[in-house]
């Protein structure tokens, strides 16, 4: 007879709900896996995530850096899968994928989706999206935005134990191969200035480093940093923009460490003299002492008005940093996501990347509007306003009249001694130039593969042409170059909704073993607006619950919805005094056509699975569920 206690009963696995996954197809082919392509088949027994990404966007590349420790801590049971997905034409080119892979140090598989195949066979509605399939091929979870590396690590360590325990886990090497590594002197460079030596800096992104080169562009003087991502006096990650302070000191946008650092070309010493080395968070301090405030992906910066000027792309605001008081602070924009002027606290910015200071506006290359834009101080404080482009959606190569000309994503701006300014039209390979005096668009240069800054040297203009990974030297011309107009929408579908009435559903579930922090009162939020404006009769403006009653205006046949969600979510332990707590936000801009027999319901997942979603036919006796089929674990 056996005294012991018998071995406890192992927690049963928890109840999800599933869906069978979709193959994956893109026409742009695989990257990342020496040539060979991928299916749901060869990732059966691993945890595979999606990656929903297109590379114009920062929120995106906040999510790749969120992913990287979750990828290197369970690299022998999970796939990371990235799926390109492109906004913007040149995003759909795959000589630009292969680029952005490298860029910005993907280090798994990717999909290269131009036409959205498999976007619009997993119903994703923005970027970035995080779908998670589990080892028997079924997806289990779908977040939106950022802020879930958290969620999906404790979703991940579940599943292994789940599948551990039925056998249907299989361990070993994942399918990424990395490519051969490419030599040369820049690679992928972001900014560049002209240092009071006459030399120029320049910001080697993807080899997170500064570079100094002599007057020639190419002559390499010396290098800054240690050449490996990292935060500390030798090291980068991801810089971008440079600016020249009155001491003769360079202040760069550290964009990946989401720091402002500091380098003296005279003695090579590098301080940190913003941020902390996190990621900005909504509910975060937006002024204090510059070492305290947490920054979001910095990308470009400018001396204006006694203090510099950032473009912080990640929350799609400017802020400032003042080196005379130790102390940065919000200077306009509200975070969300759009095209909208006026008073400074009042705008709206779509990651700001470029900034250039004159006496009396800073400009700014507003690339995911595809803008050019700038402030001004007016009777009641710092106004924005826009010299051209027009939303989020618009987009292309035409030149003329500022009110119907184009620009594809601009990256820079660079101001011309004549009063006009010089554009880097990243995604149209172009210069293009804007004329305040008579407010025209003309095309300065083509044949500039994704030029991201310029800067005057003389009678030249030295632009940064990115994806070619050098600087070309070009005299300012003094006529413009004629180029065919072309306008572009991006090729997103747009959603079909009935008049009248749409109910608005925001999907969150806290992840596993958190609960919405309502301690300090309510704990989500929901902004709703429309392009254009009268789209929307009623349901416009901000609450605290996940879902709204919309009134559509039966006079108009569609527009743009712009939703900003965020939920609070704190790990559910009563004993813990101090539960450690996440943001969960997405900023979504929905199109929509009005139309009889559209939907009535307009659910956007922010974490979790649409409960709501409709019932599918069930699978045939012996087979596999069809596709979107929803099962229960």
């Amino acid at each position: 007879m056996n005294d012991a206690a018998p071995a406890p009963t192992p927690a049963p696995a928890p109840r999800r709900a599933r869906v069978r996954a979709p193959e994956l197809i893109g026409k742009g082919g695989w990257l990342n896996t020496g040539g060979k392509g991928l299916t749901l088949a060869d990732l059966r027994g691993r945890i595979t995530i999606l990656d929903f990404w297109t590379f114009c966007c920062v929120n995106c590349l906040h999510v790749l850096d969120e992913l990287r420790e979750l990828e290197e801590k369970h690299r022998d049971t999970v796939v990371i899968v990235g799926v390109h997905s492109p906004k913007f034409v040149h995003e759909a080119e795959h000589s630009a994928v292969v680029d952005a892979v490298e860029r910005y140090g993907v280090h798994h598989p990717v999909l290269d989706d131009p036409e959205l195949a498999t976007w619009k066979q997993y119903a994703v509605r923005a970027w970035p999206t995080l779908v998670v399939i589990d080892p028997e091929g079924y997806v289990v979870a779908q977040h939106a935005g950022e802020g879930h590396a958290h969620a999906i690590a404790k979703l991940v360590e579940e599943l292994e134990a789940e599948h551990e325990a039925k056998g249907t886990l299989r361990r070993g090497d994942g399918p990424y191969v990395a490519p051969e590594p490419v030599a040369g002197d820049l690679r992928f460079p972001g900014k560049a200035l002209v240092l009071p030596s006459g030399n120029l800096l320049v910001s080697d992104t993807t080899r997170h480093q500064l570079v100094e080169l002599a007057p020639d562009g190419e002559s390499v003087v010396r290098r800054v940093g240690g050449g490996e991502r990292g935060f500390g006096p030798e090291a980068f990650s991801e810089p971008q923009g440079l600016a020249l302070l009155p001491d003769g000191s360079v202040v760069v946008a550290d964009t990946v460490n989401h720091a402002l650092r500091r380098f003296d070309p005279v003695t090579g010493a590098v301080e940190t003299v913003a941020g902390t080395g996190r990621q900005w968070w909504q509910g975060s301090p937006t002024s204090g002492p510059a070492l305290e405030v947490d920054l979001s992906s910095p990308w470009d910066v400018a001396w204006w008005q006694g203090r510099v000027w950032i473009a912080m792309a990640g929350v799609h605001q400017l802020w400032t940093w003042d080196p005379e008081s130790g102390t940065v602070a919000v200077a306009a924009g509200t975070t969300n996501e759009g095209l909208h002027d006026g008073p400074a606290a009042e705008a709206w910015f779509a990651q700001p990347s470029g900034l250039a200071a004159t006496e009396d506006r800073l400009w700014i290359a507003d690339s995911e509007t595809s803008a050019l834009r700038y402030v001004e101080v007016g009777e009641g404080g710092y106004e924005i306003r826009t010299a051209v482009g027009s939303g989020l959606f618009d987009f292309g190569h035409r030149d003329g009249d500022a009110a119907q000309a184009l620009l594809q994503h601009p990256l820079g701006v660079t101001a011309l001694p004549d009063g006009s300014v010089a554009v880097c039209d990243t995604y149209n390979h172009a210069l293009r130039r804007y004329d305040p005096a008579n407010g025209q668009v003309t095309t300065l240069a083509t044949d500039l593969r994704e030029p991201s800054d310029a800067v005057l040297v003389g009678d030249d203009i030295v632009v940064v042409e990115s994806a070619r990974h050098r600087l070309t030297r070009l005299r300012l011309p003094e006529e413009a170059v004629r180029v065919d107009a072309v306008a572009h929408r991006t090729q997103r579908a747009a959603t079909d909704v009935a008049p009248g009435t749409l109910r608005l559903d925001i999907v969150f579930q806290a992840p596993s073993g958190q609960k919405l922090d309502t301690r300090y009162g309510p704990s989500t939020r929901l902004l709703v607006s429309s392009t254009p404006p009268e789209l929307l009769t009623a349901g416009e403006g901000a609450g605290t619950d996940l879902f709204r009653e919309l009134a559509l205006n039966p006079e108009l046949t569609g527009g743009v919805l712009h939703v900003s969600a965020m939920a609070a979510s704190c790990d559910d332990d009563p004993e813990n005094e101090y539960p450690a707590c996440h943001v969960h936000q997405q900023d979504w801009g929905v199109p929509v056509n009005i139309t009889s027999g559209g939907a009535t319901r307009l659910p956007l997942v922010l974490a979790g699975m649409d409960d709501e979603a409709p019932p599918q036919p069930t699978c045939p006796a012996g087979g596999d569920p069809p596709a979107a089929t929803v099962t229960t674990a």
